[in-house]
């Protein structure tokens, strides 16, 4: 049984890896059907997600940033329907401090900071003081222009060494170990191959001391792989996804709750 620590208590799955499901509130979040709100997030629960993640600002590649008081008019509503109609976990895909505040307040559990707590220097010290888990994610620069460089000389040290280095200062803020969760940022700054090495390495990140939260959804690593356009990555997702598992990831961050799931039981029915 894996276990997550959220604020005034825990989650728990019997499977091999939670399942956080993706409601992205944006016009422009890089597949159309990620696109949505409170009926999205419903679906999404109704299949099973063990944590719905809100986003109102896209961080695909070429994105361009949106105020924290366009974030917070996006996703508020979204959380007030959730939580009206459910317990499950929610996390914030947010690099703002005004944002996982506003959405704190609404019954928010867990910040998704792709920033990993650097973008706003007050965040870690509200994470703490509220007690939510963090999910700090490498990235190399900003969606705008993340993807002109590529290149590592050793792609597992250096995101390894970074997501350490976040942790540590994660932790100088006040934020407990038990409520700290890294994320390679697969498609954040990195080609094919440094995509590929760190789904294969995932689970050594942090010399896997803390959850790893794979997102690798749709994702043009998917693509590449299989010559498919966003729409039709899902058999290829549920591939990579799986074998991040294998591989020692957490937590899956998907689109499609209903197929991951069924992915997770099989392999739980034949692996173990």
């Amino acid at each position: 049984m894996k276990t997550l620590f959220l604020k005034d208590g825990i989650i728990k799955t019997d499977e091999c890896a939670f399942v956080m499901g993706i409601v992205n509130a944006t016009p422009d979040s890089f597949w159309e059907g990620s696109r949505g709100g409170e009926n999205l997030a419903l679906k999404l629960i109704d299949e099973g997600a063990d944590i719905i993640d809100v986003g109102g600002e896209s961080t695909r590649p070429g994105a361009a940033y949106v105020s924290a008081e366009e974030e917070i008019r996006r996703i508020i509503p979204v959380i007030k329907k959730i939580r009206a109609a459910s317990s499950v976990a929610i996390s914030v895909d947010t690099r703002k401090k005004e944002v996982i505040e506003a959405a704190v307040s609404e019954g928010a559990n867990i910040l998704n900071d792709v920033s990993s707590l650097e973008d706003d220097e007050d965040i870690a010290s509200f994470a703490a003081e509220k007690g939510i888990p963090v999910i700090l994610m490498h990235k190399r620069g900003i969606p705008a222009i993340m993807q002109n460089d590529t290149s590592y000389r050793d792609v597992f040290r250096e995101v390894d060494a970074y997501l350490a280095s976040r942790v540590s200062y994660a932790l100088s803020r006040g934020i407990e170990p038990n409520k700290i969760i890294v994320d390679p940022g697969i498609g954040f700054g990195k080609d094919f191959d440094a995509n590929r090495i760190l789904i294969k390495n995932c689970g050594k990140l942090c010399g896997g001391s803390y959850p790893v939260l794979m997102a690798l959804s749709r994702k043009t690593c998917i693509g590449e792989m299989t010559g498919k356009r966003a729409e039709d990555r899902l058999c290829g997702t549920i591939a990579a996804d799986m074998i991040a598992v294998m591989n020692g990831a957490s937590i899956i961050r998907v689109h499609d709750v209903g197929a991951a799931f069924d992915s997770l039981r099989v392999m739980k029915a034949l692996v173990d």
